[in-house]
Protein backbone atom coordinates (compact mmCIF):
# COMPACT_ATOMS: atom_id res chain seq x y z
CA UNK A 1 0.00 0.00 0.00
CA UNK A 2 1.73 3.20 -1.16
CA UNK A 3 0.80 6.24 0.90
CA UNK A 4 1.92 9.17 -1.21
CA UNK A 5 2.83 12.63 -0.01
CA UNK A 6 -0.42 13.94 -1.45
CA UNK A 7 -2.45 11.49 0.63
CA UNK A 8 -0.47 12.43 3.71
CA UNK A 9 -0.99 16.16 3.31
CA UNK A 10 -4.22 16.71 1.36
CA UNK A 11 -7.46 17.77 3.01
CA UNK A 12 -10.19 15.33 2.00
CA UNK A 13 -13.50 16.98 2.81
CA UNK A 14 -13.96 20.52 1.51
CA UNK A 15 -16.75 23.01 1.83
CA UNK A 16 -19.50 21.43 -0.27
CA UNK A 17 -20.11 24.04 -2.95
CA UNK A 18 -21.05 22.71 -6.37
CA UNK A 19 -23.23 23.67 -9.31
CA UNK A 20 -25.42 21.48 -11.47
CA UNK A 21 -24.78 20.61 -15.09
CA UNK A 22 -27.15 23.42 -16.09
CA UNK A 23 -25.06 25.92 -14.12
CA UNK A 24 -27.77 26.63 -11.54
CA UNK A 25 -26.70 26.71 -7.87
CA UNK A 26 -28.03 23.85 -5.81
CA UNK A 27 -27.36 21.96 -2.62
CA UNK A 28 -25.91 18.49 -3.16
CA UNK A 29 -27.87 15.65 -1.54
CA UNK A 30 -26.06 12.82 0.26
CA UNK A 31 -27.62 10.05 -1.82
CA UNK A 32 -25.51 7.03 -0.97
CA UNK A 33 -23.10 5.64 1.62
CA UNK A 34 -19.83 4.72 -0.06
CA UNK A 35 -18.14 3.33 3.04
CA UNK A 36 -18.02 3.11 6.82
CA UNK A 37 -14.94 3.28 9.05
CA UNK A 38 -15.67 2.53 12.69
CA UNK A 39 -18.78 4.58 13.40
CA UNK A 40 -18.04 7.19 10.70
CA UNK A 41 -19.61 7.17 7.25
CA UNK A 42 -18.21 8.29 3.90
CA UNK A 43 -20.88 9.66 1.60
CA UNK A 44 -20.74 9.23 -2.16
CA UNK A 45 -21.62 12.93 -2.48
CA UNK A 46 -18.52 13.81 -0.41
CA UNK A 47 -16.35 12.19 -3.07
CA UNK A 48 -18.22 13.95 -5.89
CA UNK A 49 -18.00 17.32 -4.12
CA UNK A 50 -14.27 16.90 -3.58
CA UNK A 51 -13.75 16.11 -7.27
CA UNK A 52 -15.79 19.17 -8.23
CA UNK A 53 -13.73 21.31 -5.86
CA UNK A 54 -10.49 20.19 -7.51
CA UNK A 55 -11.86 21.17 -10.93
CA UNK A 56 -13.21 24.48 -9.63
CA UNK A 57 -9.76 25.39 -8.30
CA UNK A 58 -8.14 24.64 -11.67
CA UNK A 59 -6.73 21.21 -10.83
CA UNK A 60 -6.75 18.10 -13.00
CA UNK A 61 -8.67 15.04 -11.84
CA UNK A 62 -6.82 11.76 -12.63
CA UNK A 63 -8.66 8.98 -14.42
CA UNK A 64 -9.13 7.05 -11.16
CA UNK A 65 -9.83 10.18 -9.10
CA UNK A 66 -12.87 8.76 -7.28
CA UNK A 67 -10.91 5.69 -6.17
CA UNK A 68 -7.97 7.77 -4.97
CA UNK A 69 -10.24 10.08 -2.97
CA UNK A 70 -12.09 7.12 -1.49
CA UNK A 71 -8.79 5.58 -0.40
CA UNK A 72 -7.74 8.93 1.05
CA UNK A 73 -11.06 9.20 2.91
CA UNK A 74 -10.66 5.76 4.51
CA UNK A 75 -7.13 6.57 5.66
CA UNK A 76 -8.28 9.95 6.98
CA UNK A 77 -11.06 8.32 9.03
CA UNK A 78 -8.66 5.77 10.55
CA UNK A 79 -6.21 8.54 11.47
CA UNK A 80 -8.98 10.66 12.94
CA UNK A 81 -10.39 7.82 15.06
CA UNK A 82 -6.92 6.96 16.37
CA UNK A 83 -6.30 10.63 17.19
CA UNK A 84 -9.48 10.59 19.29
CA UNK A 85 -8.32 7.41 21.07
CA UNK A 86 -4.97 9.05 21.77
CA UNK A 87 -6.70 12.26 22.95
CA UNK A 88 -4.66 14.43 20.60
CA UNK A 89 -5.50 18.09 21.21
CA UNK A 90 -7.59 19.91 18.60
CA UNK A 91 -9.41 22.90 20.08
CA UNK A 92 -12.66 24.49 18.96
CA UNK A 93 -10.70 27.72 18.43
CA UNK A 94 -8.40 25.97 15.93
CA UNK A 95 -11.40 24.58 14.05
CA UNK A 96 -13.10 27.98 13.91
CA UNK A 97 -9.90 29.65 12.70
CA UNK A 98 -9.58 27.04 9.94
CA UNK A 99 -13.21 27.55 8.92
CA UNK A 100 -12.74 31.32 8.81
CA UNK A 101 -9.64 30.96 6.65
CA UNK A 102 -11.50 28.70 4.19
CA UNK A 103 -14.42 31.10 3.99
CA UNK A 104 -12.08 34.04 3.34
CA UNK A 105 -10.30 32.07 0.62
CA UNK A 106 -13.58 31.36 -1.17
CA UNK A 107 -14.72 34.97 -0.80
CA UNK A 108 -11.44 36.25 -2.25
CA UNK A 109 -11.78 33.83 -5.17
CA UNK A 110 -15.41 34.76 -5.88
CA UNK A 111 -15.17 38.48 -5.08
CA UNK A 112 -17.81 38.84 -2.38
CA UNK A 113 -19.69 37.12 0.41
CA UNK A 114 -22.89 37.44 -1.61
CA UNK A 115 -21.37 35.55 -4.55
CA UNK A 116 -20.26 32.74 -2.24
CA UNK A 117 -23.70 32.45 -0.63
CA UNK A 118 -25.41 32.47 -4.03
CA UNK A 119 -23.24 29.66 -5.40
CA UNK A 120 -23.49 27.61 -2.22
CA UNK A 121 -27.22 28.18 -1.81
CA UNK A 122 -26.52 28.79 1.90
CA UNK A 123 -25.56 31.59 4.25
CA UNK A 124 -22.01 31.84 5.58
CA UNK A 125 -23.21 30.49 8.92
CA UNK A 126 -24.86 27.49 7.26
CA UNK A 127 -21.72 26.77 5.23
CA UNK A 128 -19.62 26.83 8.40
CA UNK A 129 -22.10 24.68 10.34
CA UNK A 130 -22.19 22.09 7.54
CA UNK A 131 -18.38 21.98 7.30
CA UNK A 132 -17.47 22.19 11.02
CA UNK A 133 -17.47 18.46 11.76
CA UNK A 134 -15.51 17.65 8.60
CA UNK A 135 -12.89 20.29 9.40
CA UNK A 136 -12.47 18.93 12.93
CA UNK A 137 -12.03 15.41 11.51
CA UNK A 138 -9.37 16.71 9.12
CA UNK A 139 -7.46 18.47 11.87
CA UNK A 140 -7.54 15.36 14.05
CA UNK A 141 -6.26 13.25 11.13
CA UNK A 142 -3.49 15.77 10.47
CA UNK A 143 -2.51 15.75 14.15
CA UNK A 144 -2.25 11.95 14.02
CA UNK A 145 -0.15 12.11 10.86
CA UNK A 146 2.25 14.50 12.56
CA UNK A 147 2.53 12.21 15.58
CA UNK A 148 3.40 9.25 13.34
CA UNK A 149 5.95 10.86 10.99
CA UNK A 150 7.32 14.03 12.63
CA UNK A 151 10.16 12.16 14.35
CA UNK A 152 11.22 10.33 11.19
CA UNK A 153 14.79 11.29 10.27
CA UNK A 154 17.10 10.42 7.39
CA UNK A 155 20.85 9.65 7.39
CA UNK A 156 23.38 10.35 4.61
CA UNK A 157 23.71 6.58 4.05
CA UNK A 158 19.93 6.33 3.50
CA UNK A 159 20.02 9.30 1.11
CA UNK A 160 22.71 7.61 -1.00
CA UNK A 161 20.81 4.31 -0.93
CA UNK A 162 17.67 6.10 -2.15
CA UNK A 163 19.60 7.75 -4.99
CA UNK A 164 21.30 4.53 -6.02
CA UNK A 165 17.90 2.84 -6.44
CA UNK A 166 16.81 5.33 -9.10
CA UNK A 167 17.43 3.95 -12.63
CA UNK A 168 20.02 6.14 -14.33
CA UNK A 169 17.75 6.70 -17.34
CA UNK A 170 15.00 7.94 -14.99
CA UNK A 171 17.00 10.65 -13.24
CA UNK A 172 15.18 13.99 -13.65
CA UNK A 173 16.72 16.86 -15.60
CA UNK A 174 16.98 20.19 -13.78
CA UNK A 175 17.20 23.60 -15.38
CA UNK A 176 19.71 26.10 -14.03
CA UNK A 177 18.80 27.19 -10.50
CA UNK A 178 20.02 30.29 -8.72
CA UNK A 179 20.32 31.58 -5.17
CA UNK A 180 19.76 35.33 -5.27
CA UNK A 181 19.74 37.66 -2.29
CA UNK A 182 18.98 41.37 -2.26
CA UNK A 183 18.90 44.50 -0.15
CA UNK A 184 16.09 46.88 -1.09
CA UNK A 185 15.47 50.50 -0.18
CA UNK A 186 12.18 52.15 -1.07
CA UNK A 187 12.82 55.92 -1.14
CA UNK A 188 10.39 58.05 0.83
CA UNK A 189 8.51 60.73 -1.15
CA UNK A 190 8.81 64.37 -0.25
CA UNK A 191 6.55 65.92 2.35
CA UNK A 192 5.10 68.24 -0.29
CA UNK A 193 4.01 65.34 -2.52
CA UNK A 194 2.48 63.52 0.44
CA UNK A 195 0.46 66.61 1.34
CA UNK A 196 -0.71 66.90 -2.28
CA UNK A 197 -1.92 63.25 -2.25
CA UNK A 198 -3.72 63.82 1.06
CA UNK A 199 -5.47 66.84 -0.46
CA UNK A 200 -6.62 64.76 -3.45
CA UNK A 201 -7.94 62.03 -1.17
CA UNK A 202 -9.86 64.53 0.93
CA UNK A 203 -11.41 65.68 -2.33
CA UNK A 204 -12.38 62.07 -3.19
CA UNK A 205 -14.08 61.73 0.21
CA UNK A 206 -15.98 64.98 -0.35
CA UNK A 207 -17.16 63.88 -3.83
CA UNK A 208 -18.50 60.58 -2.44
CA UNK A 209 -20.26 62.21 0.53
CA UNK A 210 -21.87 64.79 -1.81
CA UNK A 211 -22.99 61.90 -4.05
CA UNK A 212 -21.15 63.31 -7.07
CA UNK A 213 -19.84 59.73 -7.53
CA UNK A 214 -19.79 56.47 -5.61
CA UNK A 215 -16.88 54.99 -3.68
CA UNK A 216 -16.91 51.97 -6.00
CA UNK A 217 -16.79 54.06 -9.18
CA UNK A 218 -13.99 56.26 -7.88
CA UNK A 219 -11.93 53.27 -6.69
CA UNK A 220 -12.14 51.71 -10.16
CA UNK A 221 -10.95 54.98 -11.64
CA UNK A 222 -8.16 56.20 -9.35
CA UNK A 223 -7.09 53.47 -6.90
CA UNK A 224 -3.53 52.19 -7.30
CA UNK A 225 -4.27 48.83 -5.64
CA UNK A 226 -4.34 46.23 -8.48
CA UNK A 227 -5.70 43.60 -6.08
CA UNK A 228 -9.01 45.38 -5.48
CA UNK A 229 -9.39 48.11 -8.10
CA UNK A 230 -11.55 46.01 -10.45
CA UNK A 231 -13.86 45.18 -7.51
CA UNK A 232 -14.35 48.82 -6.63
CA UNK A 233 -11.74 48.62 -3.87
CA UNK A 234 -13.58 45.87 -1.96
CA UNK A 235 -11.99 43.42 0.48
CA UNK A 236 -13.34 40.91 3.01
CA UNK A 237 -11.20 41.28 6.16
CA UNK A 238 -10.97 39.80 9.64
CA UNK A 239 -9.64 41.68 12.64
CA UNK A 240 -7.42 38.75 13.70
CA UNK A 241 -5.55 38.45 10.37
CA UNK A 242 -1.88 39.40 10.72
CA UNK A 243 -1.20 39.91 7.01
CA UNK A 244 -2.98 43.27 6.88
CA UNK A 245 -1.28 46.55 7.69
CA UNK A 246 -2.13 47.38 11.34
CA UNK A 247 -2.95 51.04 10.56
CA UNK A 248 -5.36 49.96 7.81
CA UNK A 249 -7.05 47.42 10.11
CA UNK A 250 -7.38 49.67 13.14
CA UNK A 251 -8.79 52.49 11.00
CA UNK A 252 -11.29 50.21 9.25
CA UNK A 253 -12.66 48.72 12.47
CA UNK A 254 -13.21 52.14 14.04
CA UNK A 255 -15.68 53.01 11.27
CA UNK A 256 -19.45 52.59 11.36
CA UNK A 257 -21.23 51.03 8.39
CA UNK A 258 -21.25 53.50 5.49
CA UNK A 259 -18.69 55.80 7.15
CA UNK A 260 -15.57 56.90 5.25
CA UNK A 261 -12.25 57.49 7.00
CA UNK A 262 -10.04 60.53 6.52
CA UNK A 263 -6.82 59.79 4.61
CA UNK A 264 -4.52 57.44 6.56
CA UNK A 265 -0.96 56.39 5.83
CA UNK A 266 0.10 52.72 5.78
CA UNK A 267 3.26 51.04 4.58
CA UNK A 268 1.67 50.86 1.10
CA UNK A 269 0.64 54.50 0.71
CA UNK A 270 -2.38 56.63 1.59
CA UNK A 271 -5.92 55.25 1.90
CA UNK A 272 -9.44 56.34 2.41
CA UNK A 273 -11.52 53.44 3.73
CA UNK A 274 -15.27 52.84 3.75
CA UNK A 275 -16.91 50.31 6.07
CA UNK A 276 -19.50 48.49 3.94
CA UNK A 277 -20.66 45.79 6.36
CA UNK A 278 -19.46 44.47 9.70
CA UNK A 279 -20.26 41.36 11.71
CA UNK A 280 -18.08 41.06 14.82
CA UNK A 281 -14.47 40.54 13.73
CA UNK A 282 -15.48 40.10 10.07
CA UNK A 283 -16.04 43.04 7.78
CA UNK A 284 -16.42 44.06 4.16
CA UNK A 285 -14.59 47.29 3.34
CA UNK A 286 -13.71 49.37 0.32
CA UNK A 287 -10.60 51.48 -0.01
CA UNK A 288 -8.82 53.76 -2.42
CA UNK A 289 -5.02 53.62 -2.42
CA UNK A 290 -2.74 56.34 -3.71
CA UNK A 291 1.03 55.90 -3.71
CA UNK A 292 2.96 59.20 -3.58
CA UNK A 293 5.52 59.22 -6.40
CA UNK A 294 9.23 59.50 -5.66
CA UNK A 295 11.51 61.80 -7.63
CA UNK A 296 14.86 61.10 -9.24
CA UNK A 297 16.47 63.01 -6.37
CA UNK A 298 15.07 60.55 -3.81
CA UNK A 299 16.09 57.61 -6.03
CA UNK A 300 19.61 59.06 -6.13
CA UNK A 301 19.76 59.37 -2.34
CA UNK A 302 18.76 55.72 -1.94
CA UNK A 303 21.34 54.68 -4.53
CA UNK A 304 24.12 56.53 -2.67
CA UNK A 305 23.09 54.94 0.64
CA UNK A 306 23.14 51.44 -0.84
CA UNK A 307 26.50 52.13 -2.51
CA UNK A 308 27.95 52.77 0.95
CA UNK A 309 26.36 49.57 2.29
CA UNK A 310 27.73 47.60 -0.68
CA UNK A 311 31.23 48.93 -0.03
CA UNK A 312 31.06 47.78 3.59
CA UNK A 313 29.96 44.29 2.50
CA UNK A 314 32.81 44.00 -0.02
CA UNK A 315 35.29 45.27 2.58
CA UNK A 316 34.07 42.60 4.99
CA UNK A 317 33.06 45.03 7.74
CA UNK A 318 29.47 43.73 7.63
CA UNK A 319 27.92 40.51 6.35
CA UNK A 320 25.25 40.53 3.66
CA UNK A 321 22.56 39.05 5.92
CA UNK A 322 23.36 41.51 8.69
CA UNK A 323 23.26 44.41 6.23
CA UNK A 324 19.92 43.23 4.85
CA UNK A 325 18.49 42.97 8.35
CA UNK A 326 19.72 46.46 9.19
CA UNK A 327 19.03 48.39 6.00
CA UNK A 328 16.52 46.54 3.78
CA UNK A 329 12.93 47.79 3.43
CA UNK A 330 11.84 44.42 2.01
CA UNK A 331 9.05 43.11 4.28
CA UNK A 332 9.61 39.49 3.22
CA UNK A 333 13.26 39.65 4.31
CA UNK A 334 12.19 40.08 7.94
CA UNK A 335 10.56 36.64 7.92
CA UNK A 336 12.40 34.56 5.30
CA UNK A 337 15.78 36.30 5.01
CA UNK A 338 17.18 38.37 2.14
CA UNK A 339 17.17 35.60 -0.49
CA UNK A 340 14.35 35.20 -3.02
CA UNK A 341 12.27 32.07 -2.38
CA UNK A 342 9.86 29.98 -4.41
CA UNK A 343 6.32 29.07 -3.35
CA UNK A 344 7.57 26.22 -1.19
CA UNK A 345 10.10 28.41 0.61
CA UNK A 346 13.20 27.11 -1.20
CA UNK A 347 15.96 29.64 -1.91
CA UNK A 348 16.75 27.88 -5.20
CA UNK A 349 14.77 29.56 -7.98
CA UNK A 350 14.64 29.31 -11.76
CA UNK A 351 15.07 32.19 -14.16
CA UNK A 352 11.38 32.25 -15.12
CA UNK A 353 10.46 33.27 -11.56
CA UNK A 354 12.39 36.55 -11.81
CA UNK A 355 11.45 39.94 -13.25
CA UNK A 356 13.00 40.88 -16.59
CA UNK A 357 15.25 43.58 -15.10
CA UNK A 358 16.66 41.07 -12.60
CA UNK A 359 17.30 38.57 -15.42
CA UNK A 360 19.18 41.20 -17.44
CA UNK A 361 21.26 42.13 -14.39
CA UNK A 362 22.19 38.52 -13.60
CA UNK A 363 23.34 37.94 -17.17
CA UNK A 364 26.33 40.20 -16.42
CA UNK A 365 27.15 38.73 -12.98
CA UNK A 366 29.32 35.87 -11.76
CA UNK A 367 28.67 33.80 -8.64
CA UNK A 368 29.79 35.85 -5.63
CA UNK A 369 29.24 39.23 -7.34
CA UNK A 370 27.32 42.14 -5.82
CA UNK A 371 25.47 44.34 -8.30
CA UNK A 372 25.69 48.10 -8.36
CA UNK A 373 22.70 49.79 -6.66
CA UNK A 374 20.03 49.70 -9.35
CA UNK A 375 16.60 51.30 -9.59
CA UNK A 376 13.61 49.00 -10.16
CA UNK A 377 9.84 48.85 -9.80
CA UNK A 378 8.09 46.24 -7.63
CA UNK A 379 5.09 44.17 -8.72
CA UNK A 380 2.92 46.64 -6.80
CA UNK A 381 4.33 49.54 -8.84
CA UNK A 382 6.53 50.82 -6.02
CA UNK A 383 9.86 52.37 -7.07
CA UNK A 384 12.96 51.23 -5.23
CA UNK A 385 16.70 50.64 -5.40
CA UNK A 386 18.35 47.25 -4.80
CA UNK A 387 21.73 45.59 -4.50
CA UNK A 388 21.66 41.98 -5.73
CA UNK A 389 24.00 39.22 -4.55
CA UNK A 390 24.36 36.14 -6.78
CA UNK A 391 25.10 33.46 -4.17
CA UNK A 392 25.07 30.40 -6.44
CA UNK A 393 24.09 29.22 -9.91
CA UNK A 394 23.84 25.61 -11.01
CA UNK A 395 24.22 24.46 -14.60
CA UNK A 396 21.43 22.49 -16.32
CA UNK A 397 22.06 18.88 -15.31
CA UNK A 398 20.74 15.46 -14.47
CA UNK A 399 20.05 14.86 -10.80
CA UNK A 400 23.26 13.99 -8.94
CA UNK A 401 24.41 13.73 -5.34
CA UNK A 402 26.82 16.65 -5.53
CA UNK A 403 24.44 19.31 -6.92
CA UNK A 404 21.13 18.04 -5.60
CA UNK A 405 21.81 16.47 -2.20
CA UNK A 406 19.18 18.64 -0.49
CA UNK A 407 16.48 17.62 -2.99
CA UNK A 408 17.42 13.94 -2.88
CA UNK A 409 17.42 14.06 0.93
CA UNK A 410 13.89 15.50 0.92
CA UNK A 411 12.68 12.83 -1.51
CA UNK A 412 14.26 10.09 0.59
CA UNK A 413 12.71 11.50 3.75
CA UNK A 414 9.25 11.59 2.17
CA UNK A 415 9.64 7.98 1.06
CA UNK A 416 10.67 6.97 4.58
CA UNK A 417 7.67 8.81 6.02
CA UNK A 418 5.41 7.05 3.52
CA UNK A 419 6.77 3.66 4.56
CA UNK A 420 6.33 4.59 8.21
CA UNK A 421 2.69 5.50 7.49
CA UNK A 422 2.23 2.30 5.49
CA UNK A 423 3.55 0.20 8.37
CA UNK A 424 1.39 2.05 10.89
CA UNK A 425 -1.75 1.56 8.81
CA UNK A 426 -1.00 -2.12 8.27
CA UNK A 427 -0.79 -2.59 12.03
CA UNK A 428 -3.82 -0.45 12.92
CA UNK A 429 -6.34 -1.32 10.20
CA UNK A 430 -7.30 -4.73 11.65
CA UNK A 431 -8.53 -3.00 14.81
CA UNK A 432 -11.08 -0.90 12.86
CA UNK A 433 -14.32 -1.99 11.23
CA UNK A 434 -14.21 -0.99 7.54
CA UNK A 435 -17.15 -1.59 5.22
CA UNK A 436 -17.15 -0.61 1.53
CA UNK A 437 -20.12 -0.45 -0.77
CA UNK A 438 -19.88 -3.48 -3.12
CA UNK A 439 -20.28 -1.34 -6.24
CA UNK A 440 -17.50 0.98 -5.06
CA UNK A 441 -15.27 -1.98 -4.18
CA UNK A 442 -15.85 -3.45 -7.64
CA UNK A 443 -14.96 -0.16 -9.37
CA UNK A 444 -11.91 0.34 -7.13
CA UNK A 445 -10.18 -3.03 -6.54
CA UNK A 446 -7.40 -1.34 -4.54
CA UNK A 447 -9.92 -0.57 -1.80
CA UNK A 448 -10.61 -4.21 -1.04
CA UNK A 449 -7.43 -4.44 1.03
CA UNK A 450 -9.04 -2.08 3.56
CA UNK A 451 -12.42 -3.81 3.91
CA UNK A 452 -13.45 -6.11 6.70
CA UNK A 453 -17.00 -6.18 5.28
CA UNK A 454 -18.24 -5.64 1.72
CA UNK A 455 -21.84 -6.74 2.22
CA UNK A 456 -24.60 -4.66 0.66
CA UNK A 457 -25.78 -1.84 2.87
Amino acid sequence: MLITKKILTACFLTLAIITSAQGQPKKVIADKIAGIVGDRIILYSDIKNSLADIVRQGGTVPENGECLLMEQAIISKVLMLQAMKDSLPVTDEEVEADLDNRIRTYINQLGSQEALEEIAGKTIYQIKDDARESVKEQKLAQAMQRKIVDNVRITPIEVKAYFDKIPKDSLPFYESELEICQIIIYPKPSRELEQYIVGEMNNYKKQIEMKVTTFEQLAKKVSEDPGSRDRGGQYQINRTEKTWDPVFMSTAFRLKEGEISPPVKSKFGFHIIQMVQRNGDDAIVRHILRIPPVTEEEIGQARRKLDTVRSKIIAGTIGFNEAASKYSDDEAAKYTGPCITDREGSTFVTIDMLDKDMVAMLGKMKVGDYSQPTAFESEQGKKGVRVVYLKSRSQPHRMNMQDDYSKISNFALEEKKSKTMEKWLKNKLPSYYVMIDPATAEECPQLQKFATDTKAF
